[in-house]
């Protein structure tokens, strides 16, 4: 029992440790962390699966993205900045390890700039108040991240795309099916699991 108590201690001591690094450290230190989890981000995006009815993949990075949020508070945002501008100048880890400003004019233009939104809002959140840092508000949060922020910009940026390259916007329905609902039970799973991930490590007292 007391080796288990040991244990336990150490573990707190290390999650908190971390996070006390995090907040106080320096820029450079933040900018090497930032590309890490860019690349992290870049990895994941080669998990893809292509649906036949929608232009949009799915991909593993949303799970990247709100563990950046986790990890590294609103540099989250950095992280994911980093990472599309890395992509646009040209390193192919877009999904399906495509790279160049092309992506700029595709339809999943959207769900990028919602990685960098809601980055910064779950960063923002579990840096403030150390009560999100819970499972039950810490998956509310990352809920309204995932389904409000990336698949809403997301989403509505795709109906301007298919406007413009169709000549006309599809009824609300057929949107959804291209931009949204394809993508909510996977959506689901990588919120619980980063929730899981984030109540695990994240110490539930300030970092500083």
């Amino acid at each position: 029992m007391g080796e288990l108590t040991i244990i336990v201690n150490r573990y707190r001591e290390i999650r908190f440790a971390w996070y006390r690094w995090r907040y106080n450290s320096g820029t450079a230190a933040i900018l090497v962390v930032s590309l890490m989890m860019g690349c992290f981000t870049g990895i994941m995006a080669q998990i893809v699966v292509y649906l036949p009815w929608t232009p949009v993949p799915v991909t593993g990075q949303t799970l990247a993205v709100l563990l950046a949020g986790i990890l590294l508070g609103r540099w989250g945002a950095l992280s994911q900045a980093l990472y599309i501008s890395i992509g646009l100048a040209g390193v192919p880890w877009f999904a399906g390890a495509t790279g160049g400003t092309a992506v700029l004019m595709g339809p999943t233009a959207g769900y990028l700039a919602g990685f960098v939104a809601a980055a910064y809002l779950i960063g923002f959140l579990v840096d403030r108040y150390p009560t999100m840092r819970r499972f039950i508000p810490l998956t509310i949060v990352m809920t309204a991240a995932n389904f409000i922020i990336i698949l809403g910009l997301g989403t509505a940026y795709l109906c301007g795309w298919l406007a413009a390259t169709t000549g006309s916007a599809p009824g609300l329905y057929h949107l959804l099916m291209m931009g949204a609902i394809p993508f909510i039970p996977g959506a689901i799973v990588k919120t619980v699991l980063a929730a899981l991930i984030g109540t695990a490590i994240m110490p539930k007292e300030r970092n500083n």
